[in-house]
């Protein structure tokens, strides 16, 4: 094994992964990064511009059209006025903030995980299992997860400086180990 493989392993319910990461994985992990930056920051930026997204026709028709699980839920999201108005913001806003932390790559894996979470969102309410259950919502939530266990922003990325900031002498994820959940 060369100097810069680095080998992987973890142990989950008593089975364990092994495996090995070649030295073009550091490439494609900031590809990812870099890729789902791009698109939520285009598809936030386009929302925000419009100034005419509105959530309300979505979350009450397209779930229990297209048969999701979690129909009533969305229904109901869709029906409560005050969500809706906070949808309407948090969806293109977060789209935009996501985007920008990916690319910057600051707070990376908080930006993954609302990312991730909504995708989540996005795969329930687009329900869609005629090809099976796997599609691109599904697939997008997958590699928002992978950008966070990999610590993408820690490539070419401003979460390898904000880690290292000294706080009293000390760097930051050290003196405040938490910040590790969000950066990286």
């Amino acid at each position: 094994m060369s100097s810069q493989e680095v080998r992987l392993e973890s142990t989950i319910g008593g089975y364990t992964a092994k495996g090995q990461l070649h030295t073009l994985s550091v490439w494609f992990i900031l590809a990812l990064r870099l890729m789902m930056g791009i698109a939520f920051l285009q598809s936030g930026v386009d929302k925000v511009l419009s100034g005419s997204f509105s959530a309300a026709g979505y979350l009450q028709n397209a779930p229990p059209s297209n048969g999701s699980p979690v129909a009533d839920l969305f229904v109901s999201m869709g029906n409560t006025a005050w969500f809706v108005d906070f949808v309407n913001i948090a969806v293109p806003w977060g789209e935009v903030l996501i985007g920008l932390g990916l690319l910057v790559g600051l707070l990376t894996r908080l930006a993954a995980f609302w990312g991730a979470f909504m995708m989540l969102m996005f795969y329930l309410g687009n329900w869609d299992v005629s090809h099976g259950y796997i599609n691109g919502d599904f697939a997008y939530m997958l590699v928002f997860l992978s950008v966070a266990a990999f610590g993408a922003g820690r490539i070419l990325g401003l979460d390898a400086y904000v880690e290292q900031y000294e706080v009293g002498g000390v760097p930051l994820v050290e003196r405040y180990p938490w910040t590790r959940y969000l950066l990286g």
